[in-house]
């Protein structure tokens, strides 16, 4: 079952990969030599994008809900990511890397943004001379 779930190449990272291609940004997918291994890597904007899914990063919105079977697995398992994705941006951004997280919620569900406009978003943070930021879906 959840070797069924892929951790990458996933509808949302490939929703934000099409768009940020499309609008002429070239990038490195993956890159293991960096903390965390982010989704997608701009070298020379020295940016790393992370494209979360709620559930498996248990992002505060709707798109979360505990598990109501194997509970004591499932806080643990989404405890160590939470913990897990706080370690590698701390060394991205030690290593004067810029992060951004995208969260699913902002591609998926009744809070999502037009695509459009998520990836106008990225884009514009990619631009700023911002460090960390996230982009979810609306409020």
């Amino acid at each position: 079952m959840m070797s069924g779930i892929r951790s990458k190449d996933t509808k949302p990272e490939l929703v934000v990969r099409r768009g940020l291609h499309a609008l002429g940004y070239r990038y490195r997918l993956h890159v293991k030599d960096l903390p965390g291994k982010p989704d997608i890597v701009l070298p020379r904007r020295r940016a790393a994008i992370f494209v979360h899914g709620c559930f498996w990063h248990g992002h505060n919105c709707h798109l979360f809900k505990w598990p109501k079977t194997r509970t004591d697995f499932w806080r643990q398992k989404i405890k160590t990511n939470r913990k897990n994705d706080e370690r590698a941006i701390r060394a991205l951004q030690e290593q004067a890397w810029r992060v951004l997280i995208v969260w699913e919620c902002s591609l998926k569900g009744r809070t999502r943004h037009s695509s459009e406009k998520t990836i106008s978003l990225i884009s514009d943070w990619l631009r700023s001379d911002q460090g960390k930021d996230e982009i979810r879906g609306r409020d």
